[in-house]
């Protein structure tokens, strides 16, 4: 990883910020993070399979076929330069996993950032959810504002026929990406800070929850409380720090040597 080192000695050295969306959701939350994020950053929006410009590709219920997906991509980004990873709710889940996988293939981020998610080893009301009956489900999906106007009223409208199976699908990814971070052998510690954000209002991932993402790192953790509830990520706000900390952090490595 000398050339991190390399292009930072220079002077000109750009991060790129690879930001992970949260269950049954696109991208479209990092739409304004571009300019939001401030100078030297890139973003880049990584919609998984079922989705935006994917929406016609198989959609992911398994650790397996996330990494096979994500993880070629993030390690030619690697190779560029310096790089970070935000993930918000199940996107969360899906940086830690990746950051796992990265940092055992020896090309870590600069750090990993997280929202509104609590960390892998509690639970959420959202936990095993994914099979249950609509009736169900609704009602917890509303109760954290993921419920569109009418959308319980309307069984074959068009949010339930099309949304709903996504969200279905990406809960139970994020079941498997928890079971694996369980697992000695898959999961623990990442070797990076982890940077958490959670919802002052948000009534599915408490900030006295997210405190416990110090246990999921061997590095530093800090945790920052922003305004709002559980959807946050298209916050100016939230950009401009996720970006200041990609600055901070590009500052902070080694001008000898390697990382």
């Amino acid at each position: 990883m000398a050339s991190r080192t390399q292009v930072h000695k220079a002077g000109a050295a750009r991060v790129t910020l690879n930001c992970l969306a949260h269950a049954g959701a696109g991208v479209a939350s990092y739409r304004g993070w571009s300019t939001a994020v401030g100078p030297g950053v890139d973003v880049a929006a990584l919609p998984l399979p079922g989705r935006d410009s994917r929406r016609r590709e198989p959609r992911l219920t398994e650790r397996a076929g996330l990494l096979a997906d994500l993880l070629p991509g993030l390690l030619e980004t690697a190779r560029r330069g310096p790089y970070a990873l935000y993930g918000h709710s199940m996107g969360a889940l899906v940086g830690y996993t990746l950051t796992r996988a990265l940092a055992d293939a020896g090309a870590p981020p600069l750090f990993l950032a997280v929202g509104a998610c609590p960390p892998p080893h509690t639970t959420t009301a959202l936990a095993g959810a994914a099979d249950l009956p609509d009736e169900d489900l609704l009602p917890l999906l509303d109760d954290i504002g993921s419920l569109p106007p009418g959308a319980s009223a309307s069984p074959g409208g068009l949010w339930r026929r099309s949304v709903l199976p996504v969200l279905r699908d990406d809960l139970r990814l994020a079941t498997s990406l928890r079971n694996a971070a369980l697992d000695p052998v898959t999961g623990g510690p990442v070797n990076v800070p982890v940077l958490v954000f959670a919802g002052r209002d948000d009534p599915l991932a408490a900030p006295a929850a997210l405190r416990h993402w110090q246990q999921w790192t061997t590095s530093l953790t800090e945790l920052h409380t922003v305004a709002g509830g559980h959807f946050f990520a298209s916050s100016p706000n939230l950009a401009e720090r996720v970006g200041r900390a990609c600055r901070d952090q590009l500052a902070a490595l080694p001008t000898g040597g390697g990382l």
